[in-house]
């Protein structure tokens, strides 16, 4: 069972929530919280697969939240539920050990693949959002410059697979783009986040588009 916390102040958006995921039979919502401090606590010693989180809630929002359960909790996995126009904070929840988010409008059926993607350690990205996150992400000068650095050391391989993962997929996607298995991009996956300093494959994805890899398809 994929074991969530669902994070929001609004009482009537956490009923929702739950409704949606109790129709699947291998999602169980083991705790909800009201505001960001809440949500740290049930994290701790619980259990928890995946955090949904509301960027804005009161006392400690999801910024603050999310950073702290990547520090306390480290096998919980983090998605922010945003609304449009949100892409600053997301950013800084990204971050903080984000490992992904959603549009608070997602769809019931969407909404359920996104955990089960987060549990498994895949990205959750809201495709409405993404590309105008990723290109506030974009730097020049300095910090692409060192961005570019990050990604010098790697394989012409492991440049390949990084370039994929910017793009938004998934590894059973970039498998089907390059003549390896899916368990091998995970293990190349594995060695980009620990040469590059990358805490996800988020980070890892902003960092594909910062060091221009996307520009070499």
């Amino acid at each position: 069972m994929i074991r969530v916390l669902i994070a929001d102040d609004e009482t009537l958006m956490r009923a929702g929530i739950r409704l949606i995921l109790e129709n699947a039979e291998d999602i169980e919502v083991a705790a909800e919280a009201s505001d960001g401090r809440e949500a740290v606590a049930a994290c701790r010693g619980q259990g928890i697969d995946v955090a949904l989180l509301d960027l804005q809630m009161p006392g400690k929002d999801g910024v603050a939240a999310a950073e702290e359960i990547a520090r306390t909790s480290p096998r919980t996995q983090v998605v922010m539920l945003t609304a449009f126009g949100e892409e600053r904070s997301v950013t800084r929840a990204l971050r903080a050990g984000a490992t992904g988010f959603l549009l608070k409008d997602t769809g019931p059926a969407e909404l359920i693949r996104s955990v089960r993607l987060a549990a498994a350690g895949e990205p959750v990205l809201a495709p409405r959002i993404t590309r105008r996150l990723l290109e506030q992400q974009i730097r020049s000068g300095r910090e692409a410059e060192a961005a570019r650095r990050r990604t010098d050391e790697l394989t012409p391989a492991e440049r390949e697979v990084l370039r994929l993962l910017g793009t938004g997929l998934s590894n059973t996607e970039i498998a089907d783009r390059l003549p390896m298995s899916p368990s091998t991009v995970k293990a190349h996956i594995s060695r980009i986040l620990t040469r590059t300093g990358c805490a996800n494959r988020v980070q890892a994805a902003v960092l594909a588009h910062d060091a221009g890899l996307l520009a070499e398809s």
